[in-house]
């Protein structure tokens, strides 16, 4: 148990109530106390105390670590510390400088011996890909170097967000020293740093020479566009009427106008694929397998996962010499879920519909990560409201198809701003803290939250034998028909349900008899049936 005390040093002799604390994390609410109160205070803490007794010598050794979150932790990045010091080290798990330091070495090989490889980094949601990603850019960063190297991505939000927040950040740490940095150039190096894949890949179409870049770090390489996507895309937007080939193929091929030696290091999301064109990571092995027979290959054993789509391709690979398979290359505990780190793995089995082992792995996680279901909006706003502490973050997020919940004043076509939303305070009307603007799942994917109230609509729906999955077109839902479009909104709903770092609560609506739009049996079906997992009524 953790008892702040706040002492008062002019304050009227007065002893401070100890409160009860709502919140399952050990520590109590904070104790107001003038100064001859103190001894007093201590003792009453004592005696309601449960636990373990601590141990003053491992207390003084110890170190205060919490979890950072992702814009936390690429800002330390970006200020010169290391990813070891922002990751985990638990007993039996891995850290993320393995990873790290597995990628470093190959640059290294690849540099010295001037060869040219792809490595693919696999990992569960919120392991921290991309905090390896920015980790292995952060130590290449100085444009002379041969080792340099960018972090790239095609998640719009993401790049725009860490972008603004490492701008305002390095502002804020030359105030500090007392020196002035006018914002453009702040975001001047930033921006070199972390930029949009499709602007990259723009650039090298204009320029036929070899990228100033000899690393490449491509987050959320699974997203990149088809051979049909990218065809269609060039004719239309650049006027290249038979480009014909895939993103991954393109980029690749950029990396490698080099003479000498190159690094494309991809960062691999199960499950991620949520929009039109995403090619997942088949993409880039067949690109591989057609183009760059040179090209060493280094690959998490995990890529040939089902989650990941990839099986078939690797098999194209099986003959192939210079493929190697590494398990440093695989991020298994996240670090966004620090209370508990199987949400993932419940949130697969939720949305697979295996319901004992989603049911099993609840009852494992609920007493650290609390998640609720509720039938009510209000609700669910004062419970984030109550969870939250200090300046933890919460926001509310929902499906960018889930288009009947405007009577719950949600419009998921009004616009709001990313930036602001993940980046601004309690004070701010655009900021998530005001629960009025929602978030997508193009809004949050790569990113995080403390809480989350996750809105679920009539998109995704539950069926006795299998999800129904549904858009709303004109005044009425219609039936989805294709797969992959299936897979993207299923997809859509695992980046929603896993965006939580200490808890969330679920609202299913009740529907509304007289609105054959929000008919209540498309609704509650999907509330009995997470309610069957063990999920907490509120």
């Amino acid at each position: 148990m953790i008892a702040p005390i706040l002492i008062a040093t002019n304050a009227i002799s007065t002893l401070g109530l100890v409160p009860s604390s709502h919140h399952n994390d050990g520590v109590l609410e904070p104790i107001k106390i003038s100064p001859d109160s103190i001894s007093e205070t201590i003792k009453t803490v004592l005696r309601i105390s449960e636990g373990k007794n601590i141990v003053a010598e491992t207390w003084e050794g110890g170190r205060y670590r919490p979890t950072p979150t992702i814009i936390e932790a690429a800002s330390a990045l970006y200020g010169n510390h290391s990813v070891s010091e922002l990751s985990r080290s638990d007993a039996g798990k891995k850290n993320l400088s393995k990873t790290s330091v597995a990628i470093g070495n190959l640059i290294t090989d690849c540099c010295s011996k001037r060869k040219k490889a792809i490595c693919f980094v696999t990992g569960v949601p919120g392991a921290g890909k991309t905090l390896v990603g920015l980790d292995v850019a952060t130590k290449h960063m100085d444009a002379k170097s041969d080792l340099h190297s960018v972090y790239l991505s095609g998640n719009g939000p993401l790049v725009s967000i860490l972008r603004e927040a490492l701008t305002r950040d390095e502002i804020s740490r030359k105030k500090a020293l007392g020196q002035y940095l006018r914002k453009g150039e702040a975001r001047k190096s930033v921006d070199a740093f972390i930029q949009n894949v499709h602007h990259f890949r723009d650039a090298y179409l204009i320029d036929e020479n070899p990228p100033v870049d000899h690393v490449v770090i491509f987050d959320e390489a699974q997203r990149a566009w088809t051979t049909e996507q990218t065809t269609q895309f060039m004719a239309r937007k650049k006027g290249r009427l038979n480009f014909n080939r895939s993103e991954p193929d393109f980029l690749i091929s950029c990396l490698d106008r080099h003479p000498d030696w190159a690094v494309v290091i991809c960062l691999v999301g199960g499950g991620q694929e949520i929009n039109t064109g995403e090619a997942g990571i088949g993409e880039w092995l067949r690109a591989i397998k057609d183009n760059y027979p040179q090209w060493e290959i280094y690959i998490s054993p995990q890529l040939q996962d089902s989650e990941y789509s990839a099986e078939g391709p690797l098999q194209l690979l099986k003959d192939r010499q210079n493929i190697y398979f590494n398990e440093d290359l695989h991020l298994a505990v996240s670090m966004r879920s620090f209370r508990a780190e199987h949400v993932s793995t419940f949130v697969k089995y939720l949305l697979d519909r295996e319901h004992d082992s989603a049911r099993k792995v609840l009852n494992s996680i609920s007493e650290r990560y609390p998640i609720k279901i509720t039938r009510d909006l209000d609700t669910a706003k004062r419970w984030l409201r109550t969870k939250a502490r200090g300046s933890e973050r919460f926001g509310m997020v929902v499906s960018s198809q889930a288009m009947r919940l405007k009577p719950h004043a949600i419009d998921v076509r009004s616009p709001m701003d990313p930036v602001h939303w993940f980046l601004d305070d309690k004070e701010d009307v655009r900021s998530s803290y005001y629960l009025e603007d929602v978030a997508t799942e193009f809004h949050v994917q790569g990113l995080e939250l403390d809480w989350v109230c996750v809105v679920w609509d009539a998109d995704l729906r539950y069926a006795p034998e299998d999800w129904e999955y549904r858009s709303f077109v004109g005044n009425k839902w219609q039936k989805i028909h294709l797969s992959h479009r299936q897979m993207y909104l299923k997809n859509a709903y695992r980046v929603l349900l896993t965006r939580a770092r200490q808890g969330m609560v679920i609202v299913v609506p009740e529907g509304e008899v007289d609105d054959p739009t929000r008919d209540p049996a498309f609704y509650d079906p999907i509330y009995d049936y997470l309610s069957s997992l063990g999920i907490q009524e509120m």
